[in-house]
């Protein structure tokens, strides 16, 4: 029988692992990879010409949502990243940390909302919470992300 620290410790382990590769390609864009991002902006932009209403209604219910206001936006932000956890949606969660860093958090506070979103979620909250960390340390480097833009940002 294995215990379950050595099951997480090999779970970690190959996390790493995989994040090392991954880092290794996000250190440059690759041309597919920004054509791929340029096609779903303009797919976005065409539905948005289509959709004016629904799709301007969402991104002024967004921007009025994570406004500064009683609470600071980054704390409403950092709130929307850990429901993304929650529902994992990576596109989600990497959009919502990249706000919540653009409004000037700290290392600490984006532990803490993790931490609540991995005590929610248990051990998938905890690989979830990895791709939210990961896309931190990719804001605080100034390492583009290699990931697909999200329909979360205002």
């Amino acid at each position: 029988m294995v215990c379950r620290g050595a099951i997480r410790r090999m779970a970690l382990s190959a996390v790493k692992a995989k994040n090392r590769q991954d880092l290794e390609g996000l250190n440059t864009m690759t041309d597919e990879r920004k054509e791929i991002q340029s096609d779903d902006e303009q797919l976005f932009a065409e539905l948005r010409r289509l959709s004016p209403k629904v799709t301007g209604g969402l991104l002024r219910m967004r921007q009025e949502a994570y406004r500064d206001g009683t609470v600071a936006a980054k704390y409403k932000l950092l709130a929307a990243m850990a429901i993304s956890i929650a529902i994992r949606c990576e596109p989600c969660i990497r959009a919502y940390v990249r706000m919540a860093c653009e409004k000037g958090i700290t290392q600490n506070e984006l532990i803490e909302f993790l931490e609540v979103a991995m005590t929610m979620q248990g051990c998938p909250g905890e690989e979830w919470a990895l791709t939210a960390y990961q896309a931190y340390k990719e804001c605080v480097s100034g390492t583009p992300s290699n990931e697909r833009s999200s329909c979360c940002a205002p």
